[in-house]
């Protein structure tokens, strides 16, 4: 009988929604890293948990990076790790209550991480590091390819551009730094006076259960996914990575050849979801053919975690959808123009990629937005974080409590406060741990080419600015379902209200204006036409037609066309 063979891969969370999409300070390099590690397991309050006191000291003080920059890093960590919606909503609960920096600063000192994991979390912001080599020739892919028959190799390129989202890219950088991943375990008695682990070294169990952070397993395709440090010390891979019960610890080196033996492409990434994952059902799917969007799904399969739903290439359509298949996954919508996409329920994590043209509402996302290389896009969301790069003329409406990251590259963004409802929005909400307050959509944090971009002093309008209230609009979700929600949740500053109330204003007396003209009929039906007209051409000039356009079913669309009314062009 064959043995059972143990497939070990990267997790797809930590890459995806911990590694900033940016490159990262050198003072996060291997070497500066290896000191830490020693640093932390010395002093007393580092290990096995770090509190962001320490973390501060160590970051501003040894590595000399920004206190927001540290910050980042530390928020960014705890985004990741599993909280409770109710842990989450009383931490909001406190944070609201600050009003001055040393308050705020009393909260976050009660704030601490896996001291392990969290250096882990740190060196894997290396994933997008920029190398001369890449600067030169372009992008770096692994030496060996999972090939996949059913995409395009032109779809394929296109989707793993984006390292945080490409399994391949996960797995190379495992397979390339696994060593260096496996020092920063090592325990400081094992290291020799240079800093470097000693060849009979041992690295514990201990430590080696902070590697679920980046890895997990199987026994056997489709058995139940393990944490790695119990699918090495039990089972066909105990004697291989030479696992010892009495001392609870593995031979380094024998550790590393077992993992990098066993390392594959991880069963539920994108690679697998492109080649055989589900096609999802839209509740509302019309206007425009559906012959060129690609939408994909592995949530009947996937564990927690792994859950995703891709969309590709979206033209010119509206599509909406509120569906358990989408609770808890984390979206990628790549390519789409011309579209208005609605996903009304509680999501991981959300990535829009090189899309125009767009408007996107999302129910609330627990983790993070990003938005990257896209153009003229409207994205509307209450999310764990926001973050921007290398887009042009996109408005952001949010509501989240933590700054909006505005990665290198951004010209012409605009910030506006979170702006729209639909009847379940604050259930989904509380479902994951997302509250109205604090709310820091207005106070965006810029990290440029060079590190952190001082906003307070030399504020870069051309980069981005915030919505005047005079271009300020409410939106409205057009569909209808069932729940409590009837307006915005925490409400709306009171200069956007105040713009909105004096728009009400003017409607009403509008209204009296014409009731007191006492029209007789022929002159109201008339007024009507001319009012009509006009409405239809303020449509046409600002694209509001296609959006109304859109959200005709084709039946009713039909019957519009075949009795001569409202045809469309």
């Amino acid at each position: 009988m064959e043995a059972e063979r143990v497939s070990i891969w990267p997790r797809m969370e930590p890459f995806l929604l911990g590694a900033l999409q940016v490159a990262p300070s050198s003072k996060l390099s291997f070497h500066y890293l290896r000191k830490m590690a020693t640093y932390v397991r010395t002093r007393e309050g580092c290990f096995p948990t770090l509190g962001w006191p320490m973390w501060r000291h160590i970051s501003c003080g040894k590595l000399q990076l920004p206190e927001d920059v540290a910050w980042l890093y530390f928020e960014t960590f705890d985004l990741l790790i599993g909280h409770t919606p109710e842990e989450r909503l009383e931490w909001a609960e406190c944070l609201s209550q600050c009003s001055s920096k040393s308050e705020l600063d009393q909260q976050r000192n009660k704030l601490s991480v896996d001291t392990m994991q969290f250096l882990l979390f740190l060196y894997i912001q290396q994933l997008n590091h920029v190398s001369l080599r890449t600067s030169l020739i372009g992008e770096e892919w692994p030496s060996r390819r999972t090939r996949c028959p059913s995409p395009s190799d032109r779809e394929a390129k296109t989707s793993s551009q984006n390292k945080n989202w490409d399994d391949q890219a996960h797995l190379s950088f495992v397979q390339s730094h696994l060593a260096e991943i496996l020092e920063l375990l090592v325990e400081p008695g094992q290291l020799s006076l240079s800093g470097q682990a000693l060849r009979d070294c041992q690295i514990s169990l201990k430590a080696v259960q902070s590697l679920g952070l980046l890895l997990e397993g199987s026994v056997c395709h489709g058995r139940a996914v393990q944490p790695v440090h119990k699918l090495l010390s039990k089972g066909p891979l105990q004697t291989q990575a030479g696992y010892s019960a009495l001392s609870r610890s593995f031979p380094q080196h024998k550790l590393l050849s077992c993992l990098q033996q066993s390392l594959t492409l991880n069963p539920f990434g994108i690679t697998a979801c492109l080649c055989s994952g589900k096609k999802l059902a839209w509740a509302q799917q019309v206007e425009g053919s559906m012959k060129r969007a690609k939408i994909a799904r592995n949530t009947h399969a996937a564990p927690p975690g792994s859950k995703m739903v891709l969309m590709s290439q979206v033209f010119k359509q509206t599509l909406a959808k509120t569906s358990d298949k989408l609770t808890g996954a984390n979206i990628k919508i790549h390519r789409c123009s011309d579209a208005f996409i609605y996903l009304l329920s509680p999501l991981r994590s959300v990535s829009v990629d090189k899309c125009r043209d767009c408007t996107v509402v999302l129910g609330p996302v627990e983790t993070s937005v990003h938005i990257h290389g896209c153009q003229n896009l409207r994205v509307v969301c209450v999310a764990g974080r926001i973050a921007v790069g290398v887009s042009s003329r996109c408005t952001v409406h949010a509501l989240t409590p933590t700054r909006p990251l505005l990665l290198p590259g951004n010209t012409d963004i605009t910030l506006g406060p979170f702006h729209t409802f639909y009847p379940t929005l604050e259930d989904h909400m509380a479902s994951v741990g997302l509250a109205v307050v604090p709310n820091a959509w207005d106070r965006p944090l810029l990290l440029g080419s060079e590190g952190l971009v001082n906003t307070s002093a030399n504020p870069d309008p051309a980069c981005y600015r915030l919505q005047p209230p005079a271009e300020f609009n409410a939106l409205v979700v057009p569909f209808k379902t069932e729940g409590d929600t009837c307006e915005v949740p925490g409400g709306l500053p009171p200069q956007y209200q105040a713009v909105l109330d004096e728009k009400q204003m003017r409607i009403q007396n509008w209204q009296k204006t014409v009731l007191e003209a006492r029209l007789n009929k022929e002159q109201k039906r008339q007024f009507q036409e001319l009012v009509e007209v006009k409405f239809h051409e303020w449509l046409l000039e600002t694209g509001h037609r296609q959006e109304l356009d859109s959200l005709v079913p084709p039946a009713a669309a039909t019957q519009r066309d075949n009795d001569g009314k409202h045809v469309r062009k």
